[in-house]
Parts: C-alpha cells; sequence; structure tokens
C-alpha cells in the first residue's frame, strides 16, 4: 500500500506484507539494544555500544538518514531544554538547509545522561564521527538477535517503520513530511492556514502523548480552531486538521474560559473508539451526527462481545470504531468496503496540552 494525499504528494511506501517494522518490532529491537548496551563490564566497550544505542534511538524516533545523524554535533544540535535535534541537511528535496525536529522529554533526558559521562565527552572529540559500515553491522547484529533478518534492521527499514508508526498514529501527513525532511507543500486550504511553527507545535504535541501515553482514547485529530460560537450555557468548537477536515464538539461556558480557547489556537480533539458509529455505502448518510468522515475497512477484530474496526479516511487518517458483535452481524462488513464513521459533537473532547 503506498500512503497519498492528491495535494501532498507520496511520503512514505507501506508494503502489505510483514517487510516493514511495526511498533513491536522497533520496540523490541530497542529492549535488545538497551540491554547489549548495559551488558558490558568495560568501559571502553560501554561507551562504544552507548554510542552506537544513541544513533539508533535517534533514527528510531526521529526518522533521519543514518548519514543525518552520523554528521550531528549532538553536544551542539541536540537541545535538551526545548527537546529538539538540529539536522543539518542539503540537497534537492529539502525544506531547508537545517531542519528542527521535535524528541520527547524523556528521550532527551536519556540522551543527555549518556552525554553528560565524562568518559564520553572526553574519549569522543566528535562523539558521532563513526564508519556508517561498523554502526550498519551492529544494527544488523540487533535484528538478527531479535529473530528478524538482518536487512529489517537497516536504518532505512527502521526510518520507514518510524515514518508508518507515526503515520498509522494520526501525525498529520505535512508533519511526518517535515519530520523526515521531504519537500511540505503550500498548507494553505479554503478554511484555515497553518505555518510551519504550527506544524512543529502539532508534532510536538503528537511526541509528548506517544511518549506518555495519557490517554485511553484510540482517535486524535491535530487541528487550529476555525470557529467558536457561545451559548448561553454550552458553546460549539469548531476546528480545522492540517489535512483540512472539520471537527465540531459542544463544551461548557465554562471549560471555553478555563481552557482559554480562541480562534486559530492549536488544539487536540480526541474520540473514544465506542462513541464512533459506522454506517455502509458510499452515501453520506442523512443523520444528526455533525462529523461525518467517509473511509475504507482496514482492519476487522472480531470477538464474543465486541468488533473492533480501523478505517482509512481519504486524508489517510486512521479511525478506530468498537461496536457489540450482533451490530457487526448486522452490518456485515469486510475488509476493503467503504463506510462513513460518524460521531457527534457531545462525544468530542478537547486538550490543550
Amino acid at each position: 500500500m503506498v500512503s497519498k494525499d492528491k495535494d501532498h504528494g507520496r511520503i512514505v511506501s507501506v508494503p502489505e506484507d510483514s517487510r516493514c517494522l511495526d511498533s513491536i518490532r522497533l520496540n523490541s529491537l530497542e529492549q535488545s539494544f538497551r540491554q547489549w548496551a548495559d551488558d558490558s563490564p568495560r568501559p571502553d566497550v560501554r561507551l562504544s555500544r552507548s554510542r552506537i544505542f544513541i544513533i539508533f534511538l535517534l533514527i528510531r524516533y526521529t526518522a533521519a538518514k543514518l548519514s543525518e545523524v552520523l554528521a550531528l554535533n549532538p553536544l551542539e544540535d541536540i537541545d535538551p531544554h526545548a527537546c529538539t535535534v538540529v539536522f543539518h541537511g542539503m540537497g534537492p528535496g529539502r525544506t531547508d538547509k537545517t531542519r528542527k525536529v521535535q524528541i520527547s522529554g524523556m528521550l532527551s533526558r536519556e540522551i543527555q545522561s549518556v552525554l553528560s559521562e565524562p568518559l564520553f565527552q572526553n574519549a569522543l572529540p566528535r562523539p558521532f564521527d563513526v564508519d556508517p559500515g561498523f554502526v550498519r553491522r551492529k544494527f544488523y547484529e540487533r535484528a538478527k538477535a531479535c529473530g528478524f533478518p538482518k536487512e529489517m534492521g537497516g536504518p532505512e527499514m527502521i526510518r520507514k517503520g518510524r515514518a508508518v508508526e507515526l503515520m498509522q498514529g494520526n501525525l498529520p501527513l505535512p508533519a511526518v513530511q517535515e519530520m523526515l525532511g521531504h519537500s511540505t507543500p503550500n498548507l494553505t486550504s479554503a478554511y484555515v492556514s497553518f505555518s510551519a511553527d504550527d506544524i512543529r507545535q502539532v508534532t510536538k504535541l503528537f511526541i509528548d502523548r506517544e511518549a506518555s501515553r495519557r490517554t485511553s482514547a484510540r482517535n486524535s485529530f491535530f487541528g487550529k480552531i476555525q470557529m467558536i460560537q457561545r451559548g448561553d450555557i454550552q458553546s460549539r468548537v469548531t476546528l480545522t486538521t492540517v489535512s483540512g477536515n472539520s471537527v465540531s464538539t459542544v463544551i461548557t461556558n465554562d471549560s471555553l474560559d478555563r481552557l482559554a480557547l480562541k480562534k486559530g489556537r492549536l488544539i487536540t480533539a480526541e474520540v473514544k473508539a465506542p462513541w464512533v458509529i459506522l454506517f455502509s455505502g458510499e452515501k453520506k448518510p442523512q443523520c444528526s451526527a455533525e462529523n461525518r468522515f467517509n473511509g475504507i475497512i482496514e482492519q476487522i477484530n472480531k470477538g464474543r462481545i465486541n468488533t473492533e474496526y480501523t478505517i482509512r479516511i481519504e486524508d489517510g487518517t486512521a479511525l478506530c470504531a468498537i461496536v457489540s458483535a450482533e451490530s457487526a452481524g448486522r452490518l456485515a462488513l469486510d475488509p476493503g468496503d467503504r463506510v462513513w464513521a460518524l460521531f457527534n459533537c457531545f462525544a468530542v473532547v478537547l486538550h490543550i496540552d
């Protein structure tokens, strides 16, 4: 499967077979690296392994190329306070000569704890001045230790796996493009304009939430408030996502004031899977649900009580819906079927993070 957007162009090729590292395999590879880095009693070997481990972490969580990571001066290019990494990329297809990628606070602290060790700083004038071939061999060794074909542990496969992971986690396509260093299109739609700073802020919201996993909601929309209609008791808030979709919610005026919401503010909207209703067919259903998204059934997990559906809507965002097994029987849906995913404005929860 090739993930595309008619306005944004291709971002990454997602194979339909298992020749792509999913989150489980990426995490397994990470744990293998952690154990390998900790297992050496000799300081010099531990230093060498820690360096390779940091290189892996940077590729795993920033989706950078191996050459970009090896060109870093981690003592200067990694900002522990802003939790960012600056890659000095050049060449056709780049957004700029340099790009800034957001990482989680947890990852930033882990990297800094290694970089702050005197042995690491004193022994290496340029900490990442490593032979690329040596790095690849170590990556292949860790893949084989996990039971994967060695090629699956290559830097390019880790980079691709991270890109797929971000897209499947519903990070907006332009944000994934910017993280990978691909040229990003003009992000102006008929409804709202997202600046480069907006895209970076959206990425920060996603990365922080991914690291902390503080919510059980499966469906997240990152966007900008386009309109607020204040009523006597409640207010209607409409946000537009980076992909141009609109999501509406109704909250109390007290919540509106407490969250200090205003037009133009970046925000996250979440909907729990049981609140998503499915209608089969291509024709838009006539109903009272304000939020309606057309997509294709990508995956079905059947249980004795409930059935879980994953729907991929037109901009590539994945929505999850959970219905009773009885309702699933009536729907009689199969992977590849086109459906409408609906939820009303009272099912949407806003987060300002």
